[in-house]
């Protein structure tokens, strides 16, 4: 295999995470074309029809939401952003100060690292979804209690359940903790692919775009991770909507 197997795109998207060490794969996957219209409050591109009322419906919820104290500290829960026909679904921890302030996931620097790693696998930012465990930010950037993970984690089941995504990305320990419900360390949850709920969604665990920019040792294991997640995606494609499972590949379901 050669290094002509990576578009331009991704090898550029590369060399902005600082990604030393080169894997070569041969796939690049194709994406689901994104619709046009926006979602009022989750900054996202949707669909037409029932799922696109049903979202605007469920934002709508998060956005009053109450249920744990978090409202009381919080500038504006963060829905999510992203395309209804998104095949990949990102999820993170939690907003931090930035995203409490413009009431987006993922902005910044971490954002920006964020985007790169998509656009390594043949995506960009507009082309997925992007949510988090927690809408509302803890104060001081504390971890999620578990009180409040109870609070909204039905609404990322809802989100996903409208969204059915082909695969969910989990970037960092306390994400890939809350969704598969397991304890286990992040380096052992990496280099497997698990299964969300009866609909058996794959699930890749990957490191936190943060955590990438204190440690960039580590941007080339994060790599490793993304090729799984392209590998993902053509068996996905190949089957043609089967869920295109390794029967070799460990599984578990969250």
């Amino acid at each position: 295999m050669t290094e002509g197997f990576l578009s331009v795109r991704q090898h550029l998207a590369l060399q902005e995470m600082g990604v030393d060490v080169w894997v070569r794969r041969p796939h690049e996957p194709a994406t689901r074309a994104a619709a046009d219209s926006r979602v009022p409050h989750a900054q996202g591109n949707s669909g037409s029809g029932n799922s696109a009322d049903a979202l605007l419906a469920l934002n709508k919820q998060i956005l009053t939401c109450t249920a744990c104290e978090l409202h009381k500290t919080r500038t504006q829960a963060v829905c999510g952003v992203g395309t209804l026909s998104a095949d990949v679904l990102v999820i993170g921890e939690a907003p931090g100060a930035d995203e409490d302030k413009q009431g987006e996931p993922f902005v910044g620097r971490a954002g920006q690292l964020l985007n790169e790693m998509l656009r390594a696998v043949g995506r960009s930012r507009e082309q997925v979804f992007i949510a988090n465990i927690l809408k509302c930010r803890p104060p001081q950037n504390r971890d999620p209690r578990s009180e409040e993970v109870e609070q909204c984690l039905p609404f990322l089941r809802a989100q996903i359940e409208l969204l059915q995504p082909r695969l969910i990305v989990v970037v960092g320990r306390i994400a890939a903790h809350n969704l598969l419900g397991v304890e286990t360390p992040l380096g052992q949850l990496r280099g497997r692919v698990h299964y969300f709920g009866d609909s058996r969604i794959p699930v890749v665990v990957t490191y936190h775009p943060a955590y990438l920019l204190r440690s960039p040792a580590q941007k080339s294991k994060s790599w490793q991770d993304l090729l799984l997640v392209m590998d993902v995606l053509s068996a996905a494609n190949t089957t043609d909507g089967q869920d295109g499972r390794d029967p070799k590949v460990h599984e578990r379901q969250a």
